[in-house]
């Protein structure tokens, strides 16, 4: 099993249990499971790839689904195997998306590669976890992958955070085009959507949706937090119906890809 020790480090000193439970942090998650519950049934049969600390194992679980998890880090799964309620289904494992040879193919009805995509640094690495995700899967299953988006990062960290003369410094963005770029140091893994239907176009698979799982929200952290809660209502309500706009997703933090396999 490959070892990131950047990662290891950087898991081992955020409180990850606890990122998505913020009031900005929730739209994310809630967006998520907005998406995940329009393809449940009633036996379907869910991975989780790159689980964290569980939050979307455990919340399908607890709605009486089997869920089997995988994640690599072992800080992630200590925290994980303490927040599991007594009597849930799920199975941990330990492992990397990018070698589930301990899976058989065509296992499942839902999976879900929502952590790993973040800090795989090449295409090589990219391809690998899709193909993992893709061969474990069952035909017209539906895969749920998660991504970080470039031009957020270069906005907030770059210009907003008055780091971009230091990045464009270090060759990790790249001055003609804006692209930007990743090694293990900087944990994670920057795409354009031009990048993820690159991957993409290597396996049999459709689009369902395209999600901006926080489009504007972490633009206005402070002004979330501050919101009673029918103003936070009414937020969550205009987000889920701006989320898959065209014209607006490219601003997102974070994106869903939804696609379905097909032979």
């Amino acid at each position: 099993m490959a070892k990131n020790e950047h990662l290891e480090k950087h898991y081992s000193s955020r409180d990850e249990d606890n990122r998505l439970t913020s009031k900005y942090g929730q739209i994310e998650f809630f967006t998520t499971m907005y998406y995940i519950e329009k393809y449940l049934t009633k036996d379907c049969k869910i991975i989780e790839i790159g689980a964290g600390t569980g939050r979307y194992s455990i919340a399908l679980a607890n709605k009486g689904y089997s869920v089997d998890s995988v994640e690599l880090v072992q800080h992630n799964i200590d925290i994980f195997k303490k927040n599991v309620p007594k009597g849930n289904n799920i199975n941990i494992f330990q492992g990397d998306a990018r070698n589930l040879d301990f899976i058989e193919n065509e296992q499942y009805d839902i999976t879900l590669l929502l952590g790993p995509m973040y800090h795989l640094y090449t295409i090589e690495e990219q391809k690998k976890a899709l193909a993992e995700a893709y061969r474990i899967t069952k035909n017209k299953g539906i895969i749920f992958i998660a991504y970080c988006i470039a031009d957020s990062t270069i906005i907030q960290y770059g210009f907003i955070g008055k780091n971009i003369k230091t990045v464009i410094e270090k060759g990790i963005l790249e001055k003609e085009t804006y692209k930007a770029f990743s090694t293990e140091a900087e944990i994670f893994q920057l795409h354009r959507r031009e990048d993820i239907d690159y991957l993409n176009s290597f396996f049999k698979m459709f689009r369902l949706h395209y999600v901006a799982t926080d489009l504007f929200t972490r633009y206005m952290d402070e002004t979330i937090a501050n919101m009673d809660e029918e103003e936070y209502s009414i937020y969550l309500d205009y987000h889920l119906k701006m989320c898959e706009r065209y014209d607006l997703v490219g601003i997102t933090n974070h994106s869903l890809d939804i696609l379905k396999k097909y032979k």
